[in-house]
């Protein structure tokens, strides 16, 4: 086909309110060759209408396009970064077991003289639980020693059965050793998403644990020696 002839087609094309790129895929031509043959055709509002809805479409479809591949890429990433975590973890020993203990209880553990005996708080429950594993596994602390405390927010007041079940059935503890609830009196100012999955801010104590607190600072003492000078 002759270059006229292709110049014709173009302007045809265009003419029936087709898209300068769509001019270019379908003529075969360079979109600077495109939009030089048809730049004397005048589009009817219609059509200018109907490209811009095209346009907006296709860039949405884009952007939707994009947002899965760099969601599924942050997926791949984390797949990735856990299965490199648990190998290079592996099987922990009892020894690294009492330092990840102290080291969370250096963190979130009652260290002032004023607080007697072993208190940990934290909104992890998985961190709680796996601070209890460590107290049942490394200092043999018996289930019924565990005194808990839930704090959070007035406004879950309405729903502090399923707050206190919640912690109960994970720490497989009975909800008599639990104390009363604190509730936080200060107002919130909105409604978090997160509001029916949120748990509050659990205190773990174990009762007669003096000696056990004195044990913890003295390995976090050791700990402390590890520093750089």
């Amino acid at each position: 086909m002759s270059k006229s002839d292709l110049k014709s087609m173009a302007i045809n094309l265009r003419k029936h309110g087709r898209s300068v790129g769509e001019v270019m895929k379908a003529v075969g031509v360079s979109k600077s060759t495109a939009s030089s043959w048809c730049r004397e055709v005048e589009l009817t509002a219609g059509q200018k209408m109907n490209l811009r809805e095209k346009a907006i479409s296709a860039g949405h479809k884009g952007r939707l396009l994009g947002s899965s591949m760099n969601h599924q890429k942050k997926l791949d990433m984390i797949a990735k970064n856990f299965a490199e975590a648990r190998a290079t973890i592996g099987k922990i020993s009892n020894r690294d077991l009492l330092i990840a203990g102290a080291a969370l209880y250096w963190g979130e553990g009652s260290k002032s003289e004023r607080t007697g005996g072993f208190v940990f708080v934290n909104s992890d429950p998985m961190m709680v639980l796996f601070m209890k594993s460590f107290l049942e596994d490394v200092f043999r602390v018996s289930a019924d020693r565990f005194l808990c405390t839930v704090q959070i927010n007035e406004a879950h007041r309405v729903r502090i059965k399923k707050v206190l079940n919640f912690w109960a059935k994970l720490l497989q503890l009975p909800t008599e050793q639990f104390t009363k609830p604190y509730f936080v009196k200060v107002r919130a100012n909105k409604v978090y998403a997160n509001f029916e999955n949120y748990y509050g801010v659990f205190r773990l104590k174990v009762r007669k644990s003096g000696e056990m607190k004195q044990k913890m600072l003295g390995l976090i003492s050791a700990l402390k020696t590890q520093l750089p000078e």
